[in-house]
């Protein structure tokens, strides 16, 4: 998971709390909330948090797609 460390606006550390506010989400609470309750009060630290989204696991597939397209073009061209 490529979470930012640090918000960029205000330089606040953000990733520690990260995962605790994803089980607060799958838990069913309000964001809102859950923000306040981890204690993030600025708007821009808020932001990061709630807009971070989970690319790795979008991008895992097409980079195994093409792992296995160029083996198959490998093994036409022996």
């Amino acid at each position: 998971m490529l979470v930012p460390v640090r918000c960029f606006t205000c330089g606040g550390v953000i990733s520690d709390r990260y995962a605790e506010f994803q089980e607060a989400i799958r838990r069913g609470d309000d964001p809102a909330a859950a923000l306040d309750a981890l204690g993030m009060g600025r708007y821009c630290c808020r932001r990061m948090l709630l807009t971070t989204v989970e690319t790795i696991r979008q991008i895992i597939p097409f980079r195994e797609a093409v792992h296995r397209r160029n083996l198959e073009i490998k093994s036409e061209l022996e």
